[in-house]
């Protein structure tokens, strides 16, 4: 079954920029139709969405994030990877990178997630 795997940094210092890249195994980011995406939790704020590359092209954001937020594929590597610039504390999260299917609104693959702790 597809596999999504997060990597980068787990300690950001603020002002700067969480850089993350989702490894997806045993499927390919270009194929189907599927958004993949990217989804942050913490304990006051809960599951907030942060936004998508599509398998067929384009890419869409929170509009929270959007003027922070920049999703790109790598499709030589099979990789998706978000980056959210001019960090805060605020951004501290767990950040995970998960297969979304369009229409119906679900997630049906996710990575374990990775811990991000903005600090100076």
């Amino acid at each position: 079954q597809v596999h999504l795997q997060e990597s980068g940094p787990g300690l950001v210092k603020p002002s700067q920029t969480i850089s993350l890249s989702c490894t997806v195994s045993n499927g390919s980011i270009t194929s189907g139709n599927y958004v993949w995406s990217w989804i942050r939790q913490t304990p006051g704020k809960g599951l907030e969405w942060i936004g998508y590359t599509a398998s067929v092209g384009g890419t869409y954001y929170s509009p929270s994030l959007k003027r922070r937020t920049s999703i790109s594929r790598d499709i030589s590597k099979n990789q998706f990877t978000l980056q959210l610039n001019s960090v805060t504390p605020e951004d501290s999260a767990e950040y995970y990178c998960a297969r979304g299917v369009p229409y119906v609104g679900y997630f049906d693959s996710w990575g374990q997630g990775t811990q991000v702790t903005v600090s100076s």
